[in-house]
């Protein structure tokens, strides 16, 4: 368990982006399921603001579900499915 917890603990502070690489935010927090004995979710803070304006409060978080984790490195990647909290409105439109 001790290798464990240090696989986790190096998870905080890491940044994370999704497989598009759009920065969402840094990882400030890990959940965990003790039962099952593993990570469930990530808090991140330090939010990308356009990624999330007007869905979250400043200075407020998000959790991500762990099941959207892509892969662990040197920076945390998660499934593009972060990037479709913007409305179809705010997406960019391609040039002609």
């Amino acid at each position: 368990m001790n290798v464990d917890s240090q696989e986790i603990t190096a998870l905080v502070g890491r940044e994370v982006y999704s497989n598009n690489g759009v920065f969402v935010g840094e990882v400030e927090d890990v959940r965990l399921d003790l039962g099952a004995q593993q990570v469930t979710g990530l808090a991140l803070a330090d939010l990308n603001n356009e990624l999330f304006q007007g869905n979250i409060e400043s200075g407020k978080g998000v959790m991500v579900p762990y099941r959207w984790v892509r892969a662990v490195g040197d920076v945390v990647l998660i499934n593009d499915i972060i990037e479709r909290l913007r409305g179809p409105e705010e997406t960019e439109e391609p040039l002609a």
